[in-house]
């Protein structure tokens, strides 16, 4: 964080200094929440939760070179008191953003911000010094401890917005409000919370909505191929960047195609030229979320080459999404585990049988959260569609909706070995490493509520330990 006082911090916050010998005293080390990441000079913020109460390691912080702690109530060591933390740590990003003079790029959609986030980054970075999301701290709290990490020399900030309902988005650009607001898509992911798309809609629209007008700056990056998308252009006064491979956008695709290891390959165009992109990903999906990410680039004034040169070096960030690792047996380990939706599931099956190809192939998928009244029609629709990628043998963990991906696949012709239903992920740990053999590539995926990234670990474990695979 810039070096402020803490004086300054509690006049901005409204707070009151309590156990402060010196108030001129600057942070100068990292805001954080979690007391295992105080460093010398950090400021740390105590929330009070379900199971753990910050202030209870008030003293350690301290002792562990913390020089205050914005807590809710005095905890006997240095700290500014507010009545509420939460609100107090969004003026204190507020404050931070405003002296910064960095150039802000938001973005939301309802399957990639992640993965977009993370390219959009990789690439600002060649050009200057930029911050950006870690993982995805995408709410209230995520977000301005984002902000707070920027110093002086950082002139991106690369912000993922999350949302569960209306207002979510309008509440965090107007903590960090941003110059350009990118926009994916508008999904299926929390309908069951949103009510309907047209709500996801709305919401995710907040982002364009909070953007300044054309004629100071304010730019909207909208998916030309998402008509829910393309349809908030008329709800800003920004200018408006299309990108897409649609032959309207500004910034798009041409000659997609995947190479032989299900990695995208194609020729993209920017309105100041064109230049050609293979990347390091993995799954056709992955040519948006590249676009999105070259649209931003360019209204920063890259040129297409240096766009095309950093996406295929971009690398994944962020752990747990299509992590790719080859066991010394041969086979193949895909780690998309961190979270689930329709069309992130959609997407990542694809990539499977792109990868495939030639190859056994499996995919452990486990249940899609928040689907609400679409729950059994989306998983009944994702188990019909591993069956029409011809995945060699689908494995559904967990309990009832797993019995619906199943269900979709045996009525979608999978009558006989190719498909099975697990209890659990230690069920499935015990299936793969019974059936494995070198070559196959295997899918893991659900929601993060599930827990199937301790398959995808158990599986690797397993081969460096050199289990033998089956024959």
């Amino acid at each position: 964080m810039i070096a402020l006082s803490l004086a300054e911090i509690a006049a901005v916050v409204g707070g009151q200094t309590h156990d402060i010998p010196d108030p001129s005293v600057q942070v100068t080390g990292p805001v954080v929440r979690d007391s295992r990441e105080v460093e010398p000079g950090s400021l740390f913020v105590a929330f009070a939760g379900e199971h753990v109460d910050g202030h209870d390691f008030a003293e350690a912080v301290v002792e562990a070179g913390a020089v205050a702690v914005l807590a809710s109530r005095p905890v006997g060591v240095p700290a500014i008191v507010v009545a509420d933390v939460q609100s107090a740590l969004g003026a204190l990003a507020r404050h931070v953003v405003a002296r910064l003079g960095a150039t802000l790029v938001a973005l939301t959609g309802s399957a990639g911000k992640t993965s977009t986030k993370d390219l959009v980054a990789q690439v600002l970075r060649r050009k200057a010094p930029t911050v950006f999301t870690p993982g995805s701290l995408n709410n209230e709290i995520g977000l301005p401890l984002t902000a707070l990490s920027a110093t002086e020399e950082t002139k991106f900030l690369v912000l993922e917005m999350g949302a569960r309902g209306i207002g979510h988005i309008r509440y965090l650009a107007g903590l960090t409000p941003p110059r350009i607001g990118l926009v994916l898509n508008v999904g299926t992911a929390h309908i069951g919370e949103f009510g309907g798309r047209e709500q996801i809609a709305q919401a995710k629209g907040e982002l364009v909505e909070a953007l300044p007008a054309a004629a100071d700056g304010g730019t909207a990056v909208l998916n030309a191929d998402d008509p829910f998308v393309r349809a908030m252009a008329s709800r800003t006064k920004a200018k408006v960047i299309l990108f897409g491979e649609s032959g309207e956008a500004d910034v798009r695709a041409e000659n997609v195609r995947l190479t032989d290891s299900g990695q995208p390959s194609f020729r993209l165009h920017t309105p100041s030229g064109a230049s050609d992109v293979t990347m390091r990903l993995y799954g056709e999906h992955h040519v948006s979320n590249a676009l999105a990410a070259a649209a931003v680039a360019h209204e920063l004034g890259m040129s297409a080459e240096e766009i095309a040169t950093a996406l295929s070096e971009a690398g994944t960030l962020s752990r747990w999404r299509m992590e790719v690792t080859e066991r010394p047996d041969g086979v193949t380990i895909v780690n998309d585990a961190y979270n689930a939706n329709p069309e992130s599931m959609r997407a990542a099956l694809r990539a499977l049988a792109a990868m495939g190809k030639g190859r056994r192939t499996w995919a452990v998928l486990g249940k899609m959260a928040e689907l609400g009244d679409e729950a059994l029609a989306e998983h009944d629709a994702v188990g019909r569609l591993v069956v029409r990628l011809n995945v060699s043998k689908l494995v559904a963990v967990g309990g009832r909706e797993a019995s619906w991906l199943q269900l979709g696949a045996y009525n979608e012709g999978s009558w006989g070995e190719e498909s099975v239903h697990v209890s659990d992920a230690q069920a499935a740990v015990d299936l793969l490493r019974s059936e494995l053999r070198p070559g196959d590539v295997v899918l893991v995926k659900a929601s993060r509520s599930v827990g199937l990234e301790g398959v995808a670990q158990a599986l690797l474990a397993a081969g460096a330990e050199g289990e033998v695979a089956a024959r």
